[in-house]
């Protein structure tokens, strides 16, 4: 390659950048970019987008040294699909390139539209000729996977890349073709000039208004990376309430922001990130770390962040323990501006020195701040910046800014208990202002509906012979259980041999079953191959318990049929396992009862009550309201499931067509769903107007963006005040409704508590805001240094590694599994192919 042409390439870059997604080229560049660039690029693209993966695409080209690589790129373009990109640079001629350039601002203007208005999967045979095969395929998945609104986003991204002279004018035959009405507003003639807003019309203009003015964070709700370049960035539209809420953190004060869910919070905190990078003067540069707890919440601050501030110059990264084991974080943080974390990264970086001090930051974000206390990572991360501030440090501590739409009043059953309490979370992020809105409430209340609450109790059975069955099995086990701890006299220990008269089909046995099962694991008698029958056998035992509770759990709360179902379930499971004398015994008594099981479940005369009422709440919303959204909290995921097949064979209800969305965490047969799982749930309620309701756990109750979510339903799920205000803010559109749905009034009583303690809070930050900000610095400082003094009291010497071999054994029956020396550590993917290959195995 002649200088001229590296020198025409830099040149000619942002043509690059904006038409090239170099993932699609990389395996024919393979001669000439090694393993480690390639996974770079592509970590690039999944991290920041697809511009700045271009953008260190190029610059890694122009750095190539070895011989015939610029032809190799060229043949690459050429093979990969981008005939206009090859034309140009083999020509050096980027006219026709550039032609496109109206078209596609007239693209990016007319997005929301043709988001609502074209259905990509009928139009893509006729334009798949102007996009990569690769580009096709994505749509065609993001159909599947998140709706079709989705699908015509991808689909306009990937437009705005085409380096295709005629994709204008195929677009538009392709949409007369299928006489879509978004035809009428793409003008291909005059491109972005000949555009008139009244064409849109009033429908149109008033759906748009909508979903902007609902939405939380407006501003950025349409931002993709590549949809303008950097010239045209748009100043935030910030609400005066908002200004408000800002202004204590902008004037460099540590800050506790407190206001309602929906408000815009994140949009506060970008812009008092943004004046935060802005403030420092030339040659010195900020540095701020966002923290989001839960990993749905990580990936749509990661996006709104990466999305505004990337276009203004700032570098983000972002880092969760989905994606730490990939890579350097002392260097993700040396090289951006902003990075996203979950706590845990933090924490673990200052544990092992991978990050020095917290000095290396200039502001520090928690979001959902409301959980900085006991052993939370953020009470964690904020230890390290106490000690450093109490210490006498002279290194630098960065600015402190949490945000919440509550800060709660823990177990205080007065004024001046919630106010300690409210001081005790200032002392924790050293905050020494609340700020909340109180000179532009009206502006608030225009924009934030609090929904309103309705508080429904209902019948349960009258007689329930399911229940009746399943405890008579439950005693029959216990029984069993019974006989071993007979068995074992006088050495068996408190927790073990404690039966007694426990309500079955609650939270308490499930508790008292885990007491037993801990119990079992540090066990130990003279006798090895006694000590392992026994906790073998007790481990049987409890596991079978712990399924019955399941199920009457279940059944109270949703069909019996549903309970039956899952004991089905783990049956068949526990057959298709080892299956020992034991095991076969439990079967054969479920057996044996299973027709009467099956003959109670199928009674219509055993229908649930509860489900009847929630039935009738969700069909009269619907027929008041038919473009209704609901979120339905549940407190456990096997509920999630029950209610969702409930939904999907009830004809009357089976057009909302349900979407779950639970955690990640492993159960004792359930690893939850996974990051990308989440996010599909998410987006799909968000953007697929077919799904119509989301049942949920607690995971959607914090932070989680749903803003068209109109009506919220609490289907006996009831928790703290915090909780309560963050579950009725997921119902954020105008004449939202909430309802709590339970047949035990002690769960309509606490929740009318929490509505109380909710005044008392708001009462009780009102009364500290009256205070001399001096007088509160001190009541923070001396509560700081008393929390500091006991944790010094209590403080653990450090384990010291013990490097011996040691044998590890199967808690469920002590047998010998393996030596500490023969773990391990496994690659996610390779564990996932190595279990794929086991289950595999299994089968066979």
């Amino acid at each position: 390659m002649t200088a001229e042409q590296r020198r025409n390439l830099h040149a000619f870059g942002d043509y690059v950048r904006k038409t090239l997604d170099p993932t699609h080229i990389l395996s024919y560049m393979a001669p000439w970019f090694r393993d480690d660039m390639v996974q770079y690029v592509q970590a690039e693209k999944n991290n920041k987008g697809t511009m700045e993966a271009a953008s260190l695409f190029l610059r890694y080209l122009l750095e190539l040294q070895e011989e015939g690589w610029f032809r190799g790129f060229l043949d690459a373009l050429d093979q990969a699909g981008y005939s206009g990109l090859y034309e140009a640079i083999e020509s050096w001629d980027f006219q026709k390139i550039e032609k496109l350039e109206e078209h596609r601002a007239l693209l990016r203007r007319l997005q929301p539209v043709f988001k609502t208005r074209v259905n990509p999967k009928d139009i893509l045979p006729d334009i798949s000729e102007c996009l990569i095969d690769q580009e096709c395929e994505e749509i065609i998945q993001v159909c599947s996977n998140k709706g079709l609104m989705a699908g015509a986003e991808k689909m306009v991204e990937c437009l705005l890349r085409s380096d295709k002279e005629n994709w204008p004018k195929t677009l538009k035959l392709a949409l007369e073709k299928e006489e879509s009405v978004f035809s009428e507003l793409w003008t291909v003639e005059q491109g972005a000039k000949g555009v008139e807003t009244k064409d849109l019309g009033d429908e149109e203009i008033e759906t748009s208004e909508i979903q902007i003015f609902y939405k939380e964070e407006p501003e950025y709700q349409n931002l993709s990376q590549n949809s303008s370049p950097p010239s045209e960035v748009a100043p935030l539209k910030i609400r005066n309430y908002q200004l408000e809420l800002a202004l204590p953190a902008k004037e460099g004060k540590n800050t506790i922001i407190c206001a309602p869910t929906g408000c815009g919070k994140t949009l506060v905190s970008l812009l008092i990130c943004e004046h935060h990078l802005k403030k420092f003067p030339q040659g010195r540069k900020g540095k701020v770390v966002f923290f989001a707890i839960h990993l749905p919440l990580y990936e749509q601050q990661k996006s709104v962040f990466s999305q505004y501030f990337e276009r203004r110059g700032y570098k983000v990264a972002g880092i969760s323990g989905a994606t730490s084991e990939n890579v350097v974080v002392d260097q993700i943080v040396e090289n951006n501006d902003i990075i996203i974390l979950t706590p845990q990264i933090l924490v673990n970086s200052l544990k092992d020195g991978t990050i020095p001090s917290l000095s290396v930051f200039t502001l520090m974000m928690f979001d959902e701040c409301h959980n900085t206390s006991k052993h939370h990572p953020y009470n964690m991360i904020m230890f390290n910046y106490l000690d450093q501030k109490l210490g006498g440090s002279s290194d630098p501590l960065p600015q402190v800014v949490g945000l919440t739409a509550s800060v709660g009043v823990g177990d205080a059953k007065n004024r001046d208990e919630a106010m300690e309490h409210i001081c005790k979370l200032c002392a924790s992020l050293d905050a020494s202002v609340i700020s909340t809105v109180k000179d532009n409430l009206q502006e608030l209340t225009e924009v934030v509906y609090k929904p309103e609450k309705n508080f429904r109790k209902v019948e349960s059975r009258t007689t329930d012979g399911f229940k009746c069955i399943i405890s008579q099995l439950m005693r029959e086990t216990e029984s069993l259980a019974k006989s071993i701890f007979d068995e074992l006299g006088a050495v068996t220990p408190e927790n073990l041999s404690r039966f007694q008269n426990r309500d079955f089909g609650t939270q308490k046995y499930e508790q008292w079953i885990i007491a037993v099962q801990k119990a079992c694991i540090v066990f130990q008698l003279p006798d090895k191959a006694e000590e392992s029958r026994i906790c073998k056998a007790l481990y049987l035992y409890t596991s079978h318990l712990r399924k019955y509770n399941d199920a009457l759990i279940i059944s109270e709360h949703a069909r019996m049929k549903d309970a039956l179902d899952y004991l089905k379930d783990f049956f068949n499971n526990v057959r298709a396992a080892g299956f020992d004398e034991t095991e076969q015994d439990l079967t054969r008594r479920f057996e044996e009862k299973l027709p009467e099981l099956e003959s109670v479940s199928m009674d219509p005369s055993n229908e649930n009550p509860k489900l009847k009422d929630l039935c009738f709440i969700l069909q009269e919303e619907y027929h008041l309201n038919p473009e209704t959204r609901t979120i339905l909290f549940v407190k456990t995921r096997a509920l999630v499931d029950a209610l969702k097949k409930w939904i999907e064979e009830n004809p009357k209800l089976s057009f909302l067509k349900p979407g779950i969305l639970t955690g990640r965490g492993k159960t004792t047969n359930n690893t939850g769903m996974t990051l990308p799982a989440q996010k599909c749930a998410l987006d799909a309620f968000r953007t697929n107007g077919d799904n119509k309701i989301l049942i949920a756990t607690s995971v959607a109750d914090e932070g989680i963006d749903i803003a068209q979510c109109n009506l919220v339903i609490l289907y006996e799920y009831v928790g703290n005040v915090i909780k309560m205000i963050q579950t009725r803010g997921r119902g954020r559109a105008k004449g939202s409704k909430c309802f709590l749905l339970t047949s035990n009034a002690d769960v309509i009583e606490k929740e009318k508590m929490n509505m109380y303690k909710e005044k008392m809070m708001n009462d009780s930050i009102l009364s500290l805001q009256a205070w001399d900000e001096a007088i509160f610095k001190e009541k923070v400082c001396q509560i700081q240094i008393h929390e500091k003094s006991i944790r010094d009291s209590q403080g653990k010497a450090k384990p010291v590694l013990d490097k011996k071999n040691k044998k590890l054994l199967c808690r469920k029956c002590k047998a010998f599994a393996c030596y500490t020396a023969d773990i391990r550590v496994v690659e996610p993917f390779l564990l996932s192919r190595l279990l794929a290959l086991m289950e595999a195995s299994t089968l066979l």
